[in-house]
């Protein structure tokens, strides 16, 4: 959807992120060593700026919207512009009108230049108007309207805000307020959600389940994902967004030399935010004998086509810790239209078969065609994809399509697409089930992240439609679609609105045998607010509803390596051989940025046990 596209200063800035993207990689690394004037976080969902396009350090000096030289949405001439229009409108102003509002219209028009642009005008929410003013938090903008009321006429021709404003600073500012707090100029700045360390969780004290964790890892440059690979030697692979994936030894050390690496073809840049870069692996079943793996990765073409690509890999046949790169082979490739919701989940499922998780190509409200990417079949964006790489294919074709996959006879939908309607998945993963009763064995989870109010987490079903873009969550967000009597999807197990966290990462349900209170609870996180969340599903009925987990107390974690606190920003979740609970986490979500570290989950109640195996 492209119609907030019309506000000057949102295009803008589409041009310039849009010519930035061109530039060389080479030049991208520069920005490596930019620390963002004010300490900026990015969730996974939104990039900011824009909602598909990351913010940038300019190549010049800004003259006049200063604080945004560092990072931001403007360059030189974006910023002449605006300065041209504040000296036009201070012009119409006596000397007692400029010198009693000239700061603050200088502030409210270099909005235009915050990394979160895309927020302060509402740019992402299809259902409101697209603002001529940023969103005011609402004791600025009393004082706004206290000291600039005769300014605003030259700021907008909007009927509603100036009959609002002509009526009390009450109604003005409620109607130029912004739903979401976070956002609102100057709250945006000063926003320890967005722009702190988390660093401790805060604890509920009613019934909060307590955790203590371990660290396993640290200094990765933002782990994507840790996995095991099945063959009871008990190594973990961690892989990195740019594109290494290094081997970890059941005593914790990492080797010298990385499984697999290849940076050099990896598609990422240092922005923070950036969902581009390797973000997806996969080990075959039967890997311990035929040394199969598959990887998902960000690739670009002459500095212009955008893909994902999904490849096949084998292990070397003379070391067991290096992957042979001269054996890839290309299984799929799918053009990305935007630099966001690039999916990246891999896994096998219980049936043998290759899973695939697309996102629906990126942009606000995935505007591609009629319904979306997402709702059409025949499109592999939005989907969850399953293919056989074991199939006994006669053709050059490096799959075959499982027989019993839904689509195989509707002429309108590609062979490969198992469900549909799926916003952006990011980290699913396959319930090993009860190990007595062996309930829930083989249920695929899912996170689905959301646009702009709720995130959900998913059971995949062969067939099944997950209701984007027609829902979000369990509420409309495209009407038309939504009142669709064909629609017919499956509704989430569980929703949560972005007063919780603003984008989802999808975990496991835990089966292990060393945190016996976790046994049974689906557990997964929010990158944004950096809050672990629990679900417990009630076998009568089958719902599912939240538990409190929260970390313990110092006294609680006070056993030799336990610690209560952990960095920020969620990014995965894994689990070992055995079953165990790990999530990969950073303070700095920059793919070149060495703050990654994998925590333990760990039982306070069994610690004692077991650290003295």
């Amino acid at each position: 959807m492209t119609r907030w596209l019309e506000t000057r200063a949102l295009r803008r800035c589409v041009t310039v992120c849009a010519l930035l993207r061109t530039a060389a990689p080479k030049k991208l690394i520069l920005f490596a060593s930019v620390m963002p004037l004010l300490s900026l976080h990015f969730a996974a969902a939104h990039p900011q700026c824009l909602d598909f396009e990351p913010p940038f350090k300019p190549h010049w000096h800004l003259e006049f919207c200063r604080q945004y030289e560092e990072f931001g949405c403007c360059d030189q001439e974006t910023d002449n512009v605006i300065a041209e229009r504040f000296w036009d409108i201070v012009d119409q102003l006596d000397s007692a009108g400029q010198e009693l509002c000239e700061d603050m219209l200088k502030d409210i028009l270099c909005q235009e230049c915050s990394p979160y642009a895309a927020h302060l005008y509402d740019a992402e929410d299809p259902y409101t108007p697209v603002r001529e003013l940023p969103g005011l938090c609402f004791g600025y903008c009393s004082k706004f309207h206290s000291k600039c009321l005769h300014v605003l006429k030259y700021l907008t021709e909007n009927k509603v805000l100036l009959q609002a404003s002509e009526r009390d600073s009450t109604t003005f500012c409620t109607t130029v307020d912004l739903p979401d707090q976070d956002y609102c100029y100057p709250n945006v700045l000063k926003s320890t959600d967005l722009n702190g360390n988390l660093g401790q969780v805060v604890e509920d004290p009613k019934g909060c389940l307590q955790l203590c964790l371990t660290e396993v890892a640290n200094n990765l440059r933002n782990p994507v994902l840790m996995l095991h690979s099945n063959d009871d030697t008990h190594r973990m692979f961690i892989a990195e967004q740019v594109g290494f994936v290094w081997v970890y030894l059941h005593d914790g050390s990492r080797l010298e030399q990385p499984f697999l690496d290849i940076s050099g073809e990896v598609m990422t840049t240092p922005w923070l935010g950036d969902e581009r870069g390797f973000l997806g692996m996969a080990f075959h079943p039967n890997y311990r004998n035929n040394g199969r793996f598959f990887i998902y990765y960000s690739i670009q073409f002459n500095y212009k086509a955008e893909k994902i690509r999904i490849s096949e890999i084998r292990v070397s046949e003379s070391d067991m810790n290096m992957a042979d790169h001269h054996t890839e082979r290309v299984i799929l490739e799918i053009e990305e239209p935007a630099a966001n919701h690039n999916g990246g989940q891999l896994l096998f499922g219980l049936d043998g078969y290759l899973y695939i998780f697309t996102g629906d190509g990126g942009k606000a409200g995935d505007p591609f065609g009629k319904h979306g990417n997402a709702q059409n079949k025949s499109a592999l964006l939005g989907k969850v994809l399953r293919i056989d790489v074991d199939g006994s294919n006669t053709s050059l074709e490096p799959y075959s399509i499982p027989p019993d996959n839904p689509f195989t006879t509707d002429a309108h939908a590609r062979p490969e697409v198992f469900a549909y309607g799926v916003r952006n998945m990011w980290r699913c993963s396959v319930d090993r089930g009860d190990p007595v009763h062996r309930h829930g064995k083989g249920r695929i989870f899912c996170g689905d992240v959301g646009q702009n109010r709720f995130e959900e987490i998913d059971i995949i079903e062969k067939g099944g439609n997950y209701g984007w873009r027609a829902k979000e969550g369990f509420e409309c967000y495209d009407m038309k679609l939504c009142h669709n009597s064909s629609l017919n999807d499956i509704l989430p197990i569980f929703a949560y609105s972005h007063h919780v966290g603003k984008s989802v990462t999808g975990g496991y349900v835990y089966r292990g045998c060393e945190s016996p209170n976790l046994n049974g609870l689906y557990i997964f996180g929010d990158f944004m607010s950096g809050r672990i969340m629990a679900l417990e599903e009630d076998r009568t009925t089958g719902n599912w509803k939240e538990r409190s987990v929260c970390m313990g107390t110092k006294k609680t974690c006070s056993f030799p390596g336990l610690i209560n606190h952990y960095h920020k920003f969620i990014i995965s979740f894994a689990e070992d051989e055995a079953g165990e609970l790990y999530f990969l986490a950073t303070a700095n979500p920059s793919s070149l940025s060495p703050y990654g570290t994998v925590f333990k989950f760990m039982d306070p109640s069994r610690c004692s046990y077991v650290f003295y195996l």
